[in-house]
Parts: structure tokens; sequence; C-alpha cells
């Protein structure tokens, strides 16, 4: 069996690199230097007369691209550099000198490596039909993660591959199709202030309950829309398995989350919602003041059907699981976009819950998190999303943008948001 020959020539290093500079300071002829570095003299020479750069003169700090007519003599031919000349720091009157530096010719030469490697390892109509999928999905509001997953049986590429294809706009692609990318803005910071509603129910007190219970906690928020809106969504995130559970309330008061939480305990009963709900972490906002109401069960029996907990004053992230679904939720009813949520009724809550929970996430090594609820909760899981309206869309007819509530609504007869 014949062996693969060696390649005998491989890129200068760092240390070589380091060894020219070295001699040229003591002004050693090329040969002597490539004896000692086992390579070829044209190598040597080669090496310093690409990489040397402009000391002074026009394009100081560059490359050298050409010698200009009326320079020093010692820069036609070796060893083409001011490196080792004695009046090189001072007494110099040339009016374009240049030197080599291992550091810089470092740079230089992987800079060009960077270069050659970049662009798209595939052929012209290969890409063109890959691009075509990443642009489709991406209008559809998903993530170059999920989309590197979701596709990985049509074509291999990493997310961060995807990213860098967009950054660069092959295809047509900009970071503008990236909703992240552009969406947020500048957040003031104030002093942390504590909970008004006693250390008992403070974020310090739900941090000292056994990490299990806390992982099985409901975050709970509100998302509104225009500020004359009266209408608002109730958001609740199952830290567990990552579901998003939106429900329409008629205002933004503590009457109205209570009437919401009823309906989720009558739908699913005191013992399903005990397990789903029983622990809940909000943040210090009028609708959620009246804890008493919030915990109370409207089923027979009386008694508690939860504890709430709440996050100290102005520290948002500390239920980031919420948070973060919020900017999927955003997809679907986008902000700035003269969507009124008084218009919005309890059947667009199931349209946009189909469309968040059955989203791969990343996160959860893109299973979504509607099949998790429904492996965590098994019967309980599926009497809440029956009684939410909550159906499982394929990825292919995922649709993250006000067009699925849109669609939702024509179905039915009713007029789109927007």
């Amino acid at each position: 069996m014949s062996q693969r020959r060696q390649r005998l020539y491989r890129r200068l290093d760092r240390a070589e690199r380091a060894a020219i500079e070295r001699g040229l300071d003591k002004n050693r002829p090329a040969r002597a230097m490539a004896r000692d570095l086992g390579r070829s003299q044209s190598s040597v020479a080669d090496e310093v007369r690409r990489n040397r750069t402009v000391t002074r003169g026009p394009g100081k700090g560059s490359r050298v691209e050409s010698v200009p007519e009326g320079a020093c003599a010692r820069l036609r031919g070796w060893p083409h550099v001011c490196n080792g000349c004695n009046r090189r720091r001072y007494h110099c009157s040339m009016p374009f000198r240049c030197e080599y530096s291992a550091a810089r010719a470092q740079l230089l030469a992987d800079g060009e490596l960077s270069a050659a490697r970049r662009g798209v390892d595939r052929t012209e109509e290969e890409f063109e039909s890959i691009a075509a999928k990443i642009r489709a999905d991406l209008a559809r509001g998903l993530s170059p993660a999920q989309i590197a997953d979701a596709r990985s049986s049509e074509f291999r590429a990493a997310p961060s591959t995807i990213y860098r294809w967009i950054e660069r706009g092959y295809a047509g692609m900009s970071n503008m199709d990236l909703r992240r990318k552009v969406g947020y803005r500048p957040r003031r910071r104030a002093a942390p202030a504590p909970t008004p509603h006693g250390p008992e129910r403070s974020f310090s007190a739900f941090s000292a309950l056994p990490e299990g219970e806390r992982e099985a906690a409901c975050e709970m928020d509100t998302v509104i829309g225009r500020a004359a809106d009266r209408q608002c969504v109730l958001t609740l995130h199952l830290r567990c398995c990552r579901a998003q559970l939106c429900l329409l309330l008629p205002e933004r008061s503590s009457s109205a989350v209570a009437a919401a939480l009823d309906v989720l305990e009558a739908a699913v009963g005191k013992r399903a919602f005990q397990r789903m709900f029983g622990l809940i972490l909000t943040d210090n906002g009028a609708e959620f003041s009246d804890w008493e109401s919030l915990e109370r069960s409207c089923l027979p029996g009386k008694g508690a059907r939860c504890r709430v907990y709440y996050c100290d004053v102005r520290q948002s992230q500390q239920k980031g699981g919420c948070e973060r679904n919020h900017v999927e939720l955003r997809k679907l009813l986008p902000k700035r976009r003269g969507i009124s949520f008084d218009d919005l009724e309890a059947a667009d809550m199931a349209a946009v819950m189909s469309q968040l929970n059955p989203e791969p996430r990343p996160s959860m090594a893109f299973m979504p998190p509607l099949r998790a609820l429904l492996a965590a909760y098994g019967d309980d899981g599926a009497a809440l999303t029956a009684a939410l309206g909550v159906e499982e869309v394929p990825y292919g007819e995922l649709l993250l943008g006000v067009e699925a509530v849109n669609r939702a609504r024509l179905e039915r007869g009713a007029d789109p948001l927007i």
C-alpha cells in the first residue's frame, strides 16, 4: 500500500517571524537565517518583502506595495527594510522608510489566511437553494439556531455560519432580518427597592425554597398594547417546560388577574392547578398587588390554590424566562405597528399560543415547549391545552408574525389587526 507523501511546506509561524526580525536587526544575510530555520533563502526573502510595512511616507502603517523612486537603495535589494540600519531611529533624511515587524507580519499573514477562507463552500445552485430556505424561515420569525436544527437533514450549517452569511449580506440577507439585532432600546437603570409585600413574599424568600420547587414555579406578568388600550394580556410561563400561556384580560387590575386564574382553576381542577401553578413568581405591578385574591381558590373547599412571591423592585431579570418569552410573543403582537389590544379576542390568544409553544427552543435541545408540557404533566397538561385551544403547529407551518393572528381572524370572519 502506498503511503501519502507528507507536505514538505508549511506556513511560517510566529516564532520563525520573530527570528527573522532579530536577524534583520543584526544585519544577518538571508542565507544564514534560512539555514537556521530550515527554510529556503527565497522563503525568507519573500516573507520580508511581502510583509514589510511603511513607517514614514504615504500609507504609513500599511503593507509596502512598491518602493517609490528616490528611496534608499537598501529597500531595493536585501534586506528590503530599514531594520539593522544605523540611521533607522535618528539622522535618516529619507522621505520613505519601511521595516519588518514580526507582530505586524503575523497579523497580515493571519488576515490573508482568513480572507482566503471567506466565502461559501457550496456550488452557486446549492447555496441559492439553501439561502431561499433560510430567508423563508427568517421571514416567519425563526432564529438561525432553530433553522440550523430543523433544516439539518437538508443542509449542514451551524447557527454561527448562518449568522455570518446574514451579516455579510449573502443572497440579499441582512441583519435587519434578525429582530433581536435591531429591536432593543437602551434600558434605564434605577436603584432597586424592597418589595412592598413584605419579606415573607420577597424574592429572597423565594430563593430560599428548595431548587426543585423553584424550577417548577410559574412566572407571571402582563403585556400591554397601546397606552389607550383597556385590555391587556396576562402571561404565565411554566419554568419546567418553557411553555407560555396567554390570557386576555378585560382590564389591567388585580380582580381581572384573579378572575383569569379562576378560569384556569375551573378548567383543570384544583389539584392540577396546584401542580402546575402552585408557586407563582411575579413583579410588583398594581395588577398583582392583591395576593390574597390571587391565592384564594374559587372551587368548593376554599383554602389556597397557590402561593405568590414577588421579584425585587425593578429587577425583572429575576423572572427572566417570562421576559425572554415576551420576545417571542412580540413577534406575533409587535409594538409600534398600530395594533390595539382592545381588538383582541380569546381566539386570538389561542392562535398566539399555538404558534409560540410548538416553536423549537435551542435551550431545550430544540424540543418544543408544547411537547415538554404534555410530557411533564400528562393528562393535566392535555386538559390545560384543550381548555385554552392550544394546537401543535408543524415546523413548516410556523409563522411567528402578526400574519399568523390575522390569518386565524380571517378564517373565523373577523377583520385583521392591521
